[in-house]
């Protein structure tokens, strides 16, 4: 298996990228092909006395950066890594592309060079991430700020086939983010897709409240992107302001510190449950192929993790699954 990853997208490119890939073909026995500058790809490698074994380079001469717009990938950034990598894709050169870079060029890139499953109306951001107990799945995180109640409701199969095929949930429990747990709650759109919904084959449990999807109510949280992305962000900032609470608390005083020797175990425990570098990043559901947006920030072993669920999502012939199901 061959995947195509972008060297110079995300805020630690080139250096944290390599370095995850390297890790990856080393753990994963793949093919990895990272587009970029090649000399100065090879030079990261020289300098940081990394292995390319089983990697190999597709040079090309721009970057797209945060300030891009979302277009540029199709514009005027053609020989990007990011547009190359998803060119390289489309011509089946690769069996997945994993990009840190620029999400909305990437959901731009996903959809119109990659093209759209038959049948999808739009692709969506998926990103798993940690409840009490396990994870679930946001649908949509971002990708498509104004929604249909049909789209909805395929962000709500897709999401239910990826749980299980990808992240082994049998039967995953579909839930609509709402004000309250009432089906008549809500605006227009949303009580229109709880009827779809309630109507489906998919094992929808009704509406979930903000305060209920970090209880892990349900393996996939249905919404519009201006919502999901609302609860995406809040979410990891109650997270950091949290874990940094608890620090503080701890590294306070003598008895603090005392303390924390004798729960140290458990609070790592509780650090990994809740770190998103475990989940990789997200991938663009309804593109018909495997396109994988790994977070912006990500370090190596994030960028591992992306590549191990590019390799998973591939395996498991998700996108073969979804367009079957519609």
């Amino acid at each position: 298996m061959n995947i195509i990853v972008d060297a110079f997208g995300g805020d630690n490119a080139p250096l944290e990228i390599i370095k995850g890939c390297v890790e990856a073909v080393a753990e994963y026995n793949i093919n990895i092909t990272l587009t970029g500058d090649e000399t100065e790809i090879k030079n990261v490698f020289s300098e940081n006395s990394l292995s390319m074994n089983n990697i190999e380079i597709c040079h090309c001469t721009q970057k797209i950066t945060m300030e891009d717009s979302a277009e540029s990938v199709l514009k005027e950034k053609k020989d990007s890594s990011m547009a190359v990598g998803l060119r390289l894709l489309n011509e089946g050169k690769g069996d997945a592309f994993v990009s840190a870079g620029n999400s909305g060029a990437l959901c731009v890139g996903a959809t119109l060079a990659i093209k759209r499953i038959k049948g999808i109306k739009r692709p969506a951001f998926a990103p798993v991430m940690p409840s009490e107990n396990g994870f679930f799945m946001l649908m949509d995180g971002g990708a498509n700020v104004e929604c249909r109640p049909e789209m909805l409701y395929q962000f709500a199969v897709m999401g239910s086939i990826y749980m299980e095929k990808v992240m082994g949930i049998k039967n995953p429990r579909v839930g609509l983010a709402n004000v309250g747990a009432e089906e008549h709650k809500g605006t227009e759109l949303y009580r229109n897709t709880h009827e779809l919904l309630q109507n489906s084959n998919l094992n929808f449990i009704g509406n979930v409240e903000g305060r209920d999807i970090p209880n892990g109510m349900c393996d996939v949280v249905v919404c519009d992107g201006f919502t999901g992305n609302l609860i995406l962000k809040t979410y990891e900032g109650v997270a950091l302001v949290m874990m940094k609470q608890i620090k503080n608390m701890f590294m306070g005083s003598v008895k603090g510190k005392l303390a924390a020797g004798l729960v140290m175990k458990d609070l790592k425990n509780m650090k990994t449950h809740f770190d998103y570098n475990r989940y990789g990043g997200a991938p663009i559901l309804g593109a018909s192929k495997p396109v994988f947006k790994a977070h912006g920030s990500a370090k190596a072993v994030t960028v591992k993790n992306a590549i191990r669920l590019s390799v998973e999502y591939v395996k498991a012939n998700a996108i073969e699954a979804i367009s079957s199901s519609l």
